[in-house]
């Protein structure tokens, strides 16, 4: 873009059009809902909703995992919330959740219902409550919530900045690109660093931080993000790379990764969750259409 052409901000900002690119739809400088639309319940005592987008994985895998660990009580109704359709928008989802972003839990186990919000916030809660995946000693707690809560705050720039401005913003303009390229590879550093030392990013027990950080940077050292695998170099990342594969193979992961997805291959997808059967038993025509 040449200076004569170059953006300069108005005075006040005003929500005159749409921002563009892929998600457009979903983006709007107000809250609140935009329409009446309750939320389904289902008979298990933990009602999901979500999409099977990273910050929705983080949380069936965390309930596949603890079911794998014998926690019966974790069973779970995953009900899908189409983002692109503005589910989330929704007066059922905005009480459960009033920043309308997936995922969003109610736990119907406690005297009144428990909504929990915020992926990071989800995934504290459910270790907290069946005291699984975080580690009780004290110096070990605090690694472990440390890189969770370093991924909470880190991911929006991998998410909302390199992969919007790179895979979905309607033109491709190179400072964005170059900035938030550079800063999604400095993250990986930061994690390959920290795995040179440990297993697992709180040592060497798996816990909620690595679920949350798998979700986003083990998928995209893995090449399942944005399509960005070459462009990013992240082969380069060999103690990601290394961590991200093992936790990939895990098979409380492989289920957690199916559910709520609508995309990619059609056989690792399962729309909705409300039995572990379905998994054995989602419709030849969900397998044939893959959406």
């Amino acid at each position: 873009m040449s200076d004569h052409d170059a953006y300069v901000p108005p005075r006040v900002w005003r929500w005159e059009q749409p921002s563009g690119g892929k998600f457009a739809s979903i983006n709007r400088p107000i809250a609140g809902p935009t329409h009446d639309q309750a939320l389904p319940v289902g008979r298990h005592p933990l009602q999901l909703y979500s999409m099977g987008t990273p910050n929705g994985v983080k949380v069936t895998v965390m309930l596949e995992e603890l079911l794998a660990l014998g926690h019966t009580d974790a069973e779970y109704d995953a009900w899908l919330i189409r983002i692109g359709d503005g589910d989330q928008f929704g007066s059922g989802f905005v009480e459960v959740n009033p920043n309308s972003k997936i995922p969003a839990l109610m736990d119907h186990t406690t005297h009144s219902p428990t909504r929990v919000f915020e992926s990071g916030a989800i995934l504290l809660y459910l270790a907290e409550k069946f005291g699984e995946l975080l580690p009780s000693e004290h110096t070990a707690r605090i690694e472990a919530l440390n890189w969770l809560f370093w991924q909470m705050g880190s991911a929006p720039y991998l998410g909302g900045g390199f992969g919007h401005f790179y895979a979905y913003a309607p033109e491709k303009l190179e400072y964005p690109i170059n900035r938030f390229a550079m800063e999604a590879k400095r993250q990986l550093n930061v994690l390959d660093r920290r795995l040179a030392k440990s297993r697992y990013l709180g040592g060497e027990a798996y816990t909620i931080a690595d679920i949350a950080n798998w979700a986003w940077y083990g998928q995209l050292a893995l090449g399942r993000l944005y399509d960005a695998g070459e462009f990013l170099q992240v082969q380069e990342y060999r103690n990601v790379r290394r961590w991200a594969e093992e936790i990939d193979a895990r098979p409380a992961v492989q289920r957690g990764r199916m559910v709520n997805r609508t995309f990619g291959e059609p056989e690792m997808q399962l729309h909705e969750r409300h039995d572990a059967g379905d998994f054995e038993t989602r419709t030849q025509d969900q397998l044939e259409a893959g959406s």
